[in-house]
């Protein structure tokens, strides 16, 4: 019989249980669904024969009793802040209090703490502090070694230094938490005088202190070792923005390689030991993750608080992959999830499908068939052998990697075999299509023809980010020239087929290396393109990113060069109001804006009076 994994006692006892073998605490209301890491997680040590109970958005301002309710678990606490960063779930980008959370009933700001992973592994230890408390998710993830924080305007240690946790398991962590479960069942946690075991300690994917580094080489498998890099100390980094800049450039390049190093980094009498990851997921591997019994709804608990946005968004979606390999200067996504991509098979897509269309409540409309990235589902090298000596940020930019197989027929063919359910009425592409990974040889213009054509609601959305060049390349985006070419693409389609659709581009400001000239040329090239912008961001500076690196440091950790940094409030928001150069309200401002910066030239350009 299907049911939710167990977030009261009651639950508990219901299911016949004395004790839990693994305890989830998140900071994320609990949804029991493929999208949400804890389930995914929890589903993942249910199907392997543990019992799994969560703690979803304990109090951790009252007496604690959340944190005790199930006692003490035979094997470990796992500790999330759930879905995204909490800092970043907290704050804009002004560094002003947000006033909802999509991962909350209701959409309720306020039932996680900031700094979430670090206050929930605190308080465990406090009161079990036998226990171990292994951290993952994506702000531990992030900040698994020395970075820099926006919200405290400072570099951090890395988090296992702030936290009491024993152990981080960093990215998509199922392979990796089986192994953690079966050497903490099987008593080889330890060393003794406070070490991990050797057990724990040769883990991919895995982040751990430790009081020595001899020995640290270890076997890849039986033709080879792991490489070991010793990054600048933490306190050295304290002092040389420039010593961080060059920490960045290894981290960088470790982690878009199949076969990273270890990296480790002191901080005081500990060093911080970053294990290589996991081999990107097979395609069995990431079904059998996706085919796990969901119950694919939040817990009923929640029903009379209100809607979970996050969920109703994702509700009627299907993902099709993960990882990314375009390599955006200000995505965490191939440092968590990696640069490799793992596909389902199209069968388990189906079938999810066809789960999708059995629920009472789905009236035929599926929001989404993609996932990080739109359109990079089954891509993956040719030869597997140039891969692994490959170290790109990215297999599309500058241009597309002669080894990568880009075809996006098949992507083309599962979305008519989707469509053609006979209870799909619509399939829509919600996720963000990578424009620069269309040529006429790999049938990506085609796709992007039936994306228009059958899978758009009318409003196509892609993200150019910037009209500068030389903002783009610091972005590790392709040149505007090509959001030109797709525009002129769409609205030849869109004349063709009598169609009224508009193409909604996607604007970031501020970004490093970004100036007020930068973004007044992209309010006159948006103006003389007839748009009014409605999907823009100010840059914020989010852990473990070549762009908060730059942010931080004024330093471009790739070539040494400095950068120009827009950090002052008042910078961010002239920069930031040249979106709206179409408003009246908005016009004096700018006006006085350019004429302070000697830009005089674009306020005629921009129809605003002189």
């Amino acid at each position: 019989m299907s049911h939710f994994l167990p977030i009261t006692l009651d639950e508990v006892k219901r299911l016949g249980w004395t004790e839990v073998d693994v305890v989830l605490v998140s900071g994320d209301a609990y949804i029991d669904h493929p999208s949400f890491g804890t389930a995914v997680i929890g589903r993942t040590l249910e199907a392997a024969g543990y019992r799994v109970a969560i703690i979803p958005q304990p109090n951790w301002r009252d007496d604690l009793r959340d944190f005790r309710k199930f006692g003490r678990p035979r094997l470990f606490f796992g500790v999330t802040s759930g879905a995204m960063d909490s800092m970043v779930n907290h704050y804009t980008a002004a560094r002003r209090l947000r006033h909802d959370d999509a991962y909350t009933p209701g959409g309720q700001a306020g039932f996680r703490p900031d700094r979430a992973t670090y206050v929930y592994s605190r308080i465990l230890k406090q009161i079990y502090p036998d226990v171990p408390v292994v951290m993952a998710g994506i702000e531990a993830s992030m900040r698994r070694l020395a970075h820099y924080d926006y919200w405290d305007d400072k570099l951090f240690p890395s988090i296992l230094i702030d936290s009491p946790a024993d152990l981080l398991n960093y990215g998509m962590g199922e392979k990796t938490t089986l192994k953690i479960a079966k050497i903490i069942e099987n008593g080889n946690l330890w060393a003794g005088n406070g070490e991990l075991s050797d057990a724990i300690k040769q883990l991919p994917q895995v982040a751990y202190r430790t009081g020595s580094i001899g020995g640290i080489n270890r076997k890849r498998d039986e033709r080879s070792s792991w490489d070991c890099i010793e990054l600048h100390s933490f306190e050295e980094c304290k002092k040389s923005k420039r010593l961080e800049a060059e920490n960045y450039h290894v981290i960088d390049r470790e982690s878009n390689k199949m076969e990273a190093a270890v990296l480790v980094q002191k901080h005081g009498d500990q060093y911080v030991v970053i294990n290589p990851p996991e081999p990107p997921m097979t395609t069995e591997e990431i079904d059998a993750s996706f085919d796990l019994p969901y119950m694919r709804l939040p817990h009923p608990k929640y029903k009379k608080r209100g809607a979970i946005p996050a969920f109703e968004m994702i509700r009627w979606s299907v993902n099709t992959h993960r990882g990314c390999f375009g390599g955006c200067s200000f995505c965490t996504i191939s440092a968590h999830q990696g640069k490799q991509i793992a596909s389902r098979s199209e069968e388990s897509i189906l079938r999810e499908v066809e789960t999708i269309t059995q629920d009472a409540e789905f009236h035929g409309v599926l929001s989404d068939l993609g996932g990080p990235s739109a359109n990079m589902w089954r891509m993956k090298g040719r030869n597997t052998e140039l891969c692994r000596r490959c170290s790109r940020y990215s297999c599309s930019m500058p241009t597309i990697c002669k080894n990568l197989d880009s075809d996006h027929r098949p992507m083309t063919e599962l979305l008519r075999k989707v469509s053609a359910h006979p209870k799909v009425k619509h399939l829509y592409v919600g996720s963000g299509i990578r424009c620069d990974l269309f040529n006429e040889q790999n049938g990506g213009w085609n796709y992007f023809r039936d994306v228009v054509l059958r899978h758009t609601s009318g409003r196509l959305k892609v993200a150019p980010e910037h009209t500068s060049d030389k903002v783009l390349g610091l972005m590790r985006k392709p040149q505007f020239s090509l959001f030109v070419e797709t525009k002129r693409r769409f609205d030849e389609i869109c004349r063709q087929s009598g169609l009224r659709y508009q193409l909604i581009p996607y604007f970031i400001s501020s970004h490093p290396g970004c100036r007020l000239s930068d973004m007044a040329d992209l309010a006159v090239k948006m103006k003389r393109m007839g748009y009014r912008l409605e999907q823009i961001q100010d840059f914020t500076p989010t852990p473990m990113t070549l762009s908060t690196e730059m942010y931080y440091t004024g330093i471009n950790p790739e070539t040494m060069e400095p950068v120009y940094v827009a950090r002052h409030p008042n910078e961010k928001q002239e920069q930031r109001q040249m979106f709206f150069f179409y408003k009246p309200d908005v016009q004096p401002a700018i006006k006085k804006s350019l004429r302070n910066a000697h830009l005089d030239k674009y306020i005629g350009e921009l129809g605003i009076k002189k």
